[in-house]
């Protein structure tokens, strides 16, 4: 009998889950993570999202019951709580809304340890973060986390900074990117673990200056840097010319944010990266600027390219790859085939041979339109995958306008009237361009969960309409005030008005209420998730503005000379396109939920996903609504999500035909996806409630179910 029969046999003997011990198809996912714990983002390395447990079954969901809530303590207004908390040994590690590392008992929630980065000092500004990175060796085990701009390694027993690692326990992410600058960049989603090595992407400004998205492998016990791959390439590296030959020098982000995923059994790193900064207008970054926009298959061990593909050349539009890929196996003419599937903000799945990186749908380059901004050279044209179909309806037209009121039909159908609406890749103009899906998607950070057994993939869809309008950079002038460096240097985020768009883009309309000057000038210095610093401008520029935005002063300052980050154009800010009364105006669904078999490209099913309970309560119901986080699937046949942005709810949905089966109400919204796991015979689904994207208060909660 061979070896590795005679293995299995011997585990089968033990009662223990073959597929979890012996990894997924493909040697995607480690033991641990497809079966008792969930000890990777995205429940392993393959981003499967996936769960051999099976106690909790389609015939007893029902019976679901809280078993423990953990209250953080750590909510405040504006925060949110988007973790994947990672589960090993029967303990939780998860963070709160401040980003302190709680490590608890799963099977009572319990304080175990408490890490508190900030030492009691006062959070500035949004704390964003989505999960943890696990390490052991057998001997020693290490949890990592990343807080603003400092990589932190914490002993997994005690919650203490490991002395070993960087100095005192952390690094300092803003080293080693390019020669001479120290612009801020942090990490609000986990990366990959890889024998000893911690693989990471980053969290940089969308607007400039800022760093490149460098991707970075560091000594998972020292901290030592040991492998870069610049996605902004330099002088005879792979893509220099689809850029202009300087821009390495200033050009910044085509970063990864959204997390990564790794094929251990072939040493490959599947990283997905987010556009070029500036966003919305990039006349100084001519050409397609690889490797924005691109799915980039890495040697793990070594940083060099294997393959790449770009989704979308020269981004104008904010279309980021928004989430991990997941690794899947796929039926093609009778016989497996492992693939890589890449969901977007744009609607669509992108499917690729995981090793050579060739496409297993048809995909079409179509001609799309030029800009008619000075100065912007946009692609002639983009590509589209042919099969399956985009989860998200992809051309907003008069008769897709919300009807939910008259009125509100009217100021919807007036204001569409007034922009361009002719599908994707239609530039930002400066009369208004809809961005259909939005710039959160369609496919957002929570990403899509795959069922090996059936090739489904489920992944829940935006389907909200934004307005990006371009408006002339102020032109310069030897003195600048407050009100002029803000509409340079911050409008095209909170706004010429200084509403914002929040919760993503905070109001500062009353900042001075909550802040004190020297509070907003040191926020202003240290930056912090998609902020820049602003060191550059110096004290008395970051002053004039601090003086603008809290008592209305026109403070003037010296202007700095000319600069290739100079933009001619700016956004006027993140706006969705809503009703008079705040609901989106197009008509529903507004988020749905989506079963595609990956092996046919067709779909299974295809449900809303989410309501307001306002509208519920007037008998406007199954109109789905925003969600961030993703879903969970197990081998019970119960999908589990959460991630509407309204209602509070976490959903189990039966994974082959979409029918609700149970629903609770959350403290706060589970904006973040599910785990699941098993403490002493006990299968539990945890979910952290933080809510932070409606007008309802924050929470700070971690909450557990199981059966009775």
């Amino acid at each position: 009998m061979p070896a590795k029969t005679r293995s299995i046999l011997v585990l089968a003997l033990l009662g223990l889950p073959l597929a979890g011990i012996l990894g997924a198809r493909g040697g995607d996912d480690p033991p641990a993570a497809a079966g008792r714990d969930w000890a990777c983002y995205g429940g392993g390395p393959g981003s499967w999202r996936y769960s051999t447990l099976k106690q909790i079954t389609r015939a007893n969901v029902r019976r679901l019951r809280l078993a423990w809530t953990f209250d953080s303590g750590d909510a405040y207004p504006g925060s949110e709580m988007q973790c994947n908390p990672l589960v090993i040994g029967g303990v939780v590690y998860g963070t709160t809304p401040k980003v302190n590392v709680v490590a608890l008992d799963g099977a009572t929630g319990r304080l175990v340890w408490r890490f508190d980065p900030h030492e009691g000092r006062k959070v500035l500004g949004k704390m964003r973060n989505r999960g943890l990175m696990y390490w052991s060796d057998g001997k020693r085990a290490r949890v990592f986390v990343a807080v603003r701009q400092f990589l932190y390694s914490l002993d997994a027993t005690t919650g203490r900074p490991d002395p070993g690692f960087g100095q005192a326990g952390r690094i300092d992410l803003r080293d080693n990117l390019r020669p001479g600058e120290r612009e801020m960049v942090s990490l609000s989603t986990p990366g990959i673990v890889y024998k000893d090595l911690l693989i990471v992407g980053s969290l940089t400004s969308e607007t400039l200056p800022t760093p490149p998205g460098d991707i970075r492998a560091f000594d998972v016990r020292t901290g030592a840097l040991r492998w870069s791959f610049h996605t902004i390439p330099r002088p005879g590296e792979v893509g220099y010319e689809t850029w202009p030959k300087d821009a390495w020098t200033y050009s910044g982000s085509a970063n990864n944010w959204c997390g990564m995923s790794l094929d251990a059994r072939r040493g490959l790193v599947f990283v997905p990266t987010g556009s070029a900064a500036y966003d919305f207008y990039g006349a100084n970054r001519t050409g397609d600027n690889l490797f924005a926009d691109s799915l980039i298959a890495l040697k793990a061990d070594t940083g060099e390219r294997v393959w790449h593909f770009q989704t979308v050349r020269h981004d104008v539009w904010d279309r980021d790859l928004p989430a991990p890929p997941v690794l899947v196996t796929v039926n093609r003419d009778g016989r497996p085939v492992d693939g890589v599937a890449q969901v977007t903000k744009s609607g669509y799945v992108y499917l690729f041979e995981r090793a050579s990186g060739r496409p297993l749908f048809p995909i079409e380059y179509r001609k799309v339109p030029p800009s008619d901004l000075d100065g912007e050279i946009t692609a002639g044209e983009q590509p589209l995958p042919l099969e399956p179909e985009p989860f998200a309806r992809q051309r907003l037209t008069a008769e897709m306008l919300t009807t939910r009121t008259p009125e509100a039909h009217r100021a919807a159908l007036a204001r569409f009237r007034e922009v361009r609406s002719d599908g994707q890749f239609i530039p930002g103009s400066r009369q208004g361009t809809v961005i259909f899906p939005g710039f959160d998607g369609g496919a957002e950070w929570g990403g899509a969960a795959y069922d090996p057994d059936t090739s489904l993939l489920y992944v829940n869809s935006n389907e909200m309409a934004w307005i990006l309008t371009l408006v002339e950079a102020p032109p310069p002038a030897p003195r600048v005030s407050g009100q002029e460096l803000y509409a340079k240097e911050c409008a095209s985020c909170h706004g010429a008005d200084r509403r914002g768009a929040p919760p993503e883009f905070p109001s500062l309309r009353g900042i001075g209420d909550r802040y004190t000057d020297g509070e907003i000038e040191a926020l202003l210095a240290q930056g912090g998730g998609r902020m820049p610093s602003y060191t550059r401008l110096g004290h008395e520029a970051n002053r004039a503005i601090v003086d603008y935005v809290t008592k209305g002063e026109q403070t003037k300052v010296a202007a700095q000379g000319p600069s290739p980050m100079d933009m001619k154009y700016l956004s006027d800010g993140y706006k969705k396109f809503l009703d008079p009364d705040g609901y989106p105006a197009v008509a529903p669904p507004w988020g749905t939920l989506n079963a595609i078999d990956l092996s046919t490209g067709k779909y299974a099913w295809k449900i809303p996903l989410g309501e307001y309970p306002e509208l519920a309560a007037r008998g406007m119901t199954r109109t789905g609504s925003e969600n961030y986080g993703g879903p969970v699937v197990t081998a019970g046949g119960v999908l589990f999500i959460a991630a509407t942005s309204f209602d509070k709810k976490l959903r189990a949905f039966d994974k082959a035909t979409g029918e609700l089966l149970w629903e609770t109400t959350l403290p706060a919204a589970g904006n973040a996806t599910p785990a699941t796991y098993e403490v002493n015979g006990r299968q539990f689904v945890v979910i952290a409630a933080g809510g932070g994207k409606s007008k309802d208060p924050p929470g700070g909660s971690y909450v557990a179910y199981a059966l009775p």
